[in-house]
């Protein structure tokens, strides 16, 4: 005699369904969990029959087999507990095993039978959705979250003979309202940065392409207080967009409760942060790091020389693919990692090579290795570089009056945009800083002055993926100016801006 449940495997954003059959007889009493658990997940028969007898219900003096199917996935995590316990149930007659045949459970138990929460409420529930289920049943407490999927009905329980009245067809527990977007007020306004007009502008031409950017100069100068502005000039996320990424920080165990992720990210990691908080993965359960946190939005390095080699390094595949693949013995898990770079550099490390007027107390050779900490690949991956320097008292008193606030730069980020999608709406692409470099060469009009790159490469400044990220930031500078195609004026100004002497366009 057995029963059936049905709860989920995560590998990255994929959803694998896992029936949970239960059966009861054959042997001396005990419980024996098969198909591949982890220790969380073997541990989880001592904590089920512990819950079950707490809350009244009947836990059987009998060998109970728990088989977890595919048996040849490997299954990870808390939330079968009570997939587990309905299939126990069921097959000791406690519930009836209508409803099981159609629902999906999530949820993690304690001693004292009351249901906890899990990660992953979101992806989970969205495999269950393409699936065909009907109803979930999950932690009361992510209600909120699983009603961000459409398509199924939810039911929260709180504790175990919650649980049980659910299956018996019982007072269902009150369902709570459908997921809403979460307003996030910007707080950080371009208007509290003065002075740095050239950092401002390669910003916002970052901002209007979707292109990685590099700030170098000394400390306190302004490169975190414009890098932590960047998203505030960023467009909302599109809904399928802020699917994905609310499905990521579901499965990094952030509260979604007040609805989906609809703002572009901020992740900025402390240059202390190991490889595998940076890329992601984890022993056990493979765990999504701050590039996948990221997806969509931006990734700031702070102090980047300061970052582990392998840690940047990490960072070559993502940038070109949108994706990193993190692969164990066991596993293997897909995470989208498609974020925009922000790095920050000191010149050295007293902070004051090229300064005027500043006193540089490191050696020739400690500013030049400090320099080769971020590694020629990296750099090469990078859009733009702006350097910024000090900026004078009668600069300073100059531009509190005349600094824009946010909304206006964003509305010029937007107006650029827009031009982009209506150019590329052929393409798949939505952005400049997207578009493949034969898309660029064949299918968009040739660049006036041309003969400026010809130069470039022959003199060797410039590799073949930095023709192409010169003619990407070319396009965004064309679409900020409201022209149709790309002038000789913008084709120097990109090249300037690659080779980090980038000025505020006239």
């Amino acid at each position: 005699m057995s029963a059936s449940a049905w709860s989920v495997a995560l590998l990255g954003l994929d959803g694998r369904l896992v029936e949970i059959e239960a059966a009861i007889g054959g042997g001396l009493p005990r419980t024996v969990v098969v198909g591949l658990p982890d220790a969380s997940l073997s541990e989880a028969k001592e904590r089920c029959k512990a819950a079950v007898t707490s809350s009244g219900l009947a836990w059987p003096a009998q060998l109970v087999t728990f088989n977890l199917i595919p048996a040849t996935l490997p299954k990870s995590g808390s939330h079968y507990d009570l997939g587990m316990i309905a299939a126990l149930l069921s097959v000791s007659g406690q519930v009836p095993k209508e409803l099981l045949a159609s629902s999906l459970l999530m949820g993690e138990v304690g001693l004292d039978g009351r249901v906890r929460e899990v990660r992953g409420i979101l992806p989970g529930l969205l495999a269950a959705a393409r699936a065909g289920f009907e109803r979930a049943i999950v932690p009361a407490s992510q209600v909120g979250e699983a009603n961000l999927v459409e398509g199924l009905t939810i039911w929260g329980v709180a504790t175990l003979g919650e649980l049980a009245e659910v299956l018996r067809g019982g007072c269902v527990p009150q369902e709570a309202p459908p997921g809403k977007a979460a307003v996030e007020p910007t707080t950080l306004d371009l208007a509290d940065v003065v002075g740095q007009p050239e950092g401002r502008w390669a910003l916002e031409v970052a901002a209007a392409g979707r292109h990685h950017l590099l700030f170098t100069g000394p400390p306190g100068v302004g490169k975190t207080m414009l890098a932590a502005r960047l998203p505030s000039l960023l467009p909302e996320l599109s809904p399928s967009e802020a699917i994905e990424v609310s499905a990521v920080h579901s499965l990094a165990g952030r509260d979604l409760n007040g609805g989906l992720v609809t703002r572009p990210p901020f992740a900025d990691p402390h240059h202390s942060a190991s490889l595998v908080s940076l890329v992601g993965g984890g022993a056990r359960f493979i765990r999504p790091g701050a590039i996948s946190l990221a997806h969509r939005g931006v990734l700031f390095l702070d102090e980047a020389p300061e970052f582990g080699f392998r840690a940047l390094d990490s960072l070559r595949t993502p940038l070109e693919s949108g994706w990193v693949t993190i692969s164990r013995a066991h596993a293997e898990a897909r995470y989208p990692a498609c974020f925009q770079l922000v790095l920050a550099a000191n010149p050295c490390p007293c902070g004051n090579a090229g300064i005027p007027g500043a006193e540089c107390r490191c050696a020739p050779m400690a500013v030049r290795r400090y320099g080769e900490r971020i590694s020629g690949p990296i750099l090469d991956r990078v859009d733009i570089r702006q350097r910024l320097n000090p900026i004078r008292r009668s600069l300073l008193a100059m531009s509190k009056a005349s600094v824009e606030p946010t909304a206006v730069v964003a509305e010029r980020v937007a107006e650029a945009r827009q031009r982009q999608r209506h150019r590329l709406a052929d393409s798949g692409w939505l952005t400049n800083g997207e578009v493949s470099g034969g898309y660029l060469r064949r299918r968009l009009p040739a660049p006036e002055g041309a003969e400026l790159l010809d130069d470039a490469v022959r003199r060797g400044r410039l590799s073949a993926r930095g023709l192409d990220k010169v003619l990407r930031v070319a396009w965004t500078l064309t679409d900020l100016a409201g022209r149709d195609r790309v002038g000789r004026e913008q084709l120097h100004l990109a090249l300037a801006m690659r080779f980090g002497q980038g000025q505020v366009a006239a």
